[in-house]
């Protein structure tokens, strides 16, 4: 004898107060939130349950959202911490700032090192040489590594120059000016304006060098 099995009853919906109650939770509930990338996160919650976060598609990996297919407090926490600039957005990792530390948010596919907006150098900075205290005035950030940029004269590239050996050889160089150019009646002398290169952790934004 054949049975036929019995329809499953549809879910009840949300009332208005539940979905209150449900964003009132994703604020206030311990929850960790870990960026993965290519817009995935994952959320711990007070429970120790772990659920994975797809922000742009709306998903989420919990019952909430599996069996309810509701907008659930760890999809709303994600978007939350977001907002609130504790995580980065889609597209965008957490890192942390070469010089001090701090956390800054940068595209997915960036390269190292990386700087916080007090610690970033762009061309007309004055910058300080860790090596030996001088001052020096940046007119080019390259996006080509210090081991790929041959100096000529000295017959190697940057990263193996002497002075350069204990500085990063992946990291991008930057062509800077020393201050005492000359300068003469007819203004300034292009042979005194000679433009050095260095490895990019080898230079120091001024305002945040430390004084001798």
């Amino acid at each position: 004898m054949k049975t036929t099995a019995s329809p499953k009853a549809p879910l009840p919906v949300p009332s208005a107060q539940h979905l209150t109650k449900r964003s009132r939770r994703a604020r206030v509930e311990p929850m960790s939130v870990l960026a993965l990338g290519d817009g995935l996160y994952e959320v711990e919650s007070a429970s120790d349950h772990t659920y994975l976060v797809d922000l742009e598609a709306g998903r989420c990996t919990c019952p909430d959202h599996v069996f309810r297919e509701a907008r659930c407090k760890h999809v709303r926490r994600v978007a939350i911490e977001i907002t609130e600039g504790r995580t980065p957005p889609p597209g965008e990792i957490a890192v942390d700032c070469r010089d001090c530390g701090e956390t800054i948010f940068v595209d997915e596919d960036a390269t190292a090192p990386f700087y916080c907006e007090s610690h970033a150098i762009r061309p007309g900075d004055t910058v300080v040489d860790r090596e030996t205290g001088d001052r020096l005035t940046v007119v080019d950030v390259s996006e080509l590594r210090a081991d790929a940029v041959e100096l000529e004269a000295a017959g190697c590239t940057v990263a193996e120059y002497g002075t350069n050996e204990d500085y990063d050889p992946d990291v991008p160089v930057v062509g800077a000016v020393y201050h005492h150019a000359t300068v003469a009646r007819n203004g300034v002398v292009p042979s005194s304006l000679k433009v050095y290169v260095f490895p990019r952790t080898r230079l120091e934004k001024a305002s945040n060098a430390r004084s001798a």
